[in-house]
Formats: structure tokens, sequence, C-alpha cells
């Protein structure tokens, strides 16, 4: 497959600052081990840069006064001066703090997954990979979750103005409430998630009697897991759900959220996955995408900041085709620390009563979706 990362110094250049989770440093980490391994060198790998995002395409999903509240709200002391402002549109907090230069960078991330789409739908590339988007937690008047402008539904209604039907997949460990609220009541976008159950834990939604509303029902599909919930009833979960409906579906365009906070160290989530399963995943995804040969992927969440550059280099080198070495390249070694590029250790045994609990809710889970959704999809 050609393959295209959309990366540039504009995206992690500004942020929410070095104290938030989202650190921009996850970005340039991924960016600087990348090209350590020389990935944009070979033939088929192709660095692209981003664009800013026209106000136009912000209006694809984002109403018109929020775009305008957060272009004043990126002026230095923004909230400080419009602090009733800032609250309304859900900025100020810890989560969402708001800071100078935020319009620009934000909408660089929407840019960039536009960027991916217009590649795909021309065939340059079948592949096109924007780590730095992902945003599925924003609405349309709403910052959320650490997510300014949802790059990921603004893309969406871009293929879907184009004529394309979308399928779109979220592996991040919290439920892609935005992309799902956008596309509920309609059947031109299969929305399907999977993520730590919303009990107790952000932002407390994607349960799987949430399945759509008037000719969108059946098209939005949960799958929670239970905290600790491990790798092989992960993996169990997807190929029960993901490959059947995206093939049922017949999509002109696969659109992917590769958040890698399911990971075992990740101290925002609680499942269990490892960089071998993560692998696996975007392994299977390529599979779907392949007869397609149309593929927009978006990175999303991940916190451990040793984890996220490996796990999306390992993600890159599976769209690309590509296959990395486990040593760390010096120059990477020398900026970061040392390392491997796949994980060498896991999260440990379990107790049996533990791995009964979370596979009986996963499977009751798998189970109703079946049942309520029995007249929109063929099951085995």
């Amino acid at each position: 497959m050609e393959a295209a990362f959309i990366c540039s110094e504009g995206l992690w250049a500004r942020g929410f600052g070095e104290d938030h989770p989202l650190r921009p440093e996850r970005l340039k980490r991924t960016y600087d081990l990348l090209t350590a391994y020389c990935a944009f060198n070979v033939p088929g790998s192709h660095l692209v840069e981003p664009r800013p995002a026209t106000r136009e395409e912000l209006l694809l999903f984002h109403t018109a006064e929020y775009v305008d509240a957060v272009e004043r709200l990126s002026a230095p002391g923004g909230v400080g001066a419009e602090r009733a402002l800032a609250q309304r549109y859900g900025f100020g907090s810890e989560d969402n703090p708001t800071f100078a230069g935020m319009f620009e960078t934000e909408g660089l991330k929407v840019g960039a997954g536009i960027v991916g789409a217009e590649l795909v739908a021309e065939g340059q590339a079948q592949v096109a990979f924007s780590p730095a988007g992902g945003m599925h937690h924003a609405r349309p008047a709403l910052a959320s979750g650490f997510c300014v402008f949802n790059d990921v539904a603004v893309a969406i209604h871009w293929l879907l103005r184009q004529g394309f039907r979308v399928a779109y997949v979220d592996i991040d460990v919290h439920h892609g409430d935005g992309v799902q609220a956008a596309f509920y009541d309609t059947d031109r976008v299969l929305t399907i998630s999977l993520h730590q159950a919303g009990i107790m834990f952000y932002p407390g939604t994607g349960f799987p009697e949430e399945l759509g509303v008037g000719a969108g029902y059946g098209y939005s599909i949960n799958v929670p897991f239970l905290p600790y919930s491990d790798e092989e009833l992960y993996l169990w979960a997807f190929r029960q759900v993901v490959p059947p409906l995206v093939r049922q579906f017949a999509p002109d365009v696969l659109v992917t959220q590769l958040g890698v906070d399911t990971h075992y160290r990740d101290l925002l989530g609680s499942l269990r996955l490892t960089t071998r399963g993560y692998v696996t995943l975007v392994e299977e995804l390529k599979v779907l995408a392949e007869p397609i040969g149309c593929w927009v992927a978006f990175g999303g969440g991940g916190y451990a900041i040793d984890v996220v550059p490996r796990a999306w280099t390992l993600a890159y080198g599976v769209m690309s085709g590509q296959s990395f070495p486990d040593e760390l390249p010096s120059a990477y070694i020398e900026r970061y620390g040392p390392g491997r590029l796949r994980d060498t250790e896991g999260p440990g045994p379990q107790e049996e009563r533990l791995i009964k609990q979370t596979r009986a809710y996963v499977e009751r889970n798998v189970a109703v979706l079946k049942a309520r959704t029995k007249d929109v999809w063929r099951w085995k």
C-alpha cells in the first residue's frame, strides 16, 4: 500500500503543556523515532505536510459561534479575559485549558485529517495516518476530553460530501462519543467503538444499547470492557464484531482511531494490552482496508510517553509494509533513553476470578448487540 504519514513541527510546537496528559512531546517522539528508522526513505512511504483547515471545513461539523470562540480564546490570556465564554464552550478546566495559538494548532490537526482524506479519495495513497488527530470527544459547540476540534468527524463529513460510505473503528480506551453522536441517525456511516466501559469512567457512554436512531439504528456499535480486561479477551471481541460488520457494510473508506491508551502501562485507562496485541489489531484493520484501498487513520489517546511513539511507529510499519528492528536507533536513544521497540514485558498474570468476570461481561455485551441488531446484520 502507498502510505502517507501526515506530520509537521507545527503540530507539536504548541499545546496544552508538558504537565498535561496530551503532551505535544508524544508527537515529536513518534516523528523522531520513525525518522531514526528511515521510515520515509523507502518506496511507497511518504512524509506529507498538513495544512490548516479552512473555516468552511471546520463548519462541516462545528458551529460558527464555537469556531469564533476558539479563535478568540486562542489569543494570549484569552481565558482570563473571557472566562464566561471559555466556560460556555468547555474550556478553562484542567482537561481543556486554553493556550496561545490554540486555534492554529488545533486547526492544523483538522487540516491534517482533511489532507489524509484527500489523498485516499484521489488515489494518491491507500492509507494516510494523522497521528496528531483522533480528537473524538469534541462536540459541535463544546471542547471535551482534551479535544478542541473533532478532526475525525470533520474528515468523515468531508468524505460523505464526496459521496463515500464510511466505516469508522475506534480502539481508544475511551468511547468515541463525539463521532458516534455526529452520525447517530444515518446509515451512511457505521461507527464501532471498543473501549473501557463508562462505569465511573470518562465519558460515561458507549454501552451496547446505544445503537443509533431512525435510519441509523444498528449502525452505532459499542463493545465496552470492564477494567483489567486482558489482550486475549479484547482480540476475541474485536474479531466477533469488527470484521463481520465492516465487510457487510462494504464501505468506500475505512476510518480508524488508533489510540494506544489501552496499553497496560497507561495510567488513564485500566485495560491490559501490549504492543503485540496493538499491532495485531492494526494488522487486522489493514486486512479490512486492503480490498477497499482507502484507509484514513488517526492517532488519538495514549499517555505513557515511552509507549506512544513505539506503538505508532509499529502501526505505521504495518501500514507501509515495513518491519523495524527491536533495537531502537542510536540517535533516538541518545535523545530519549534506552529501550526496545516492542514490549519485552507484559502486565503479569491475573486471578482466574477476574478473568471469568471480565469475559462474562464482554460476552454478555456481544450477545446483546447480536440480539438487538439481528434485523440489520447477519451474525454467525
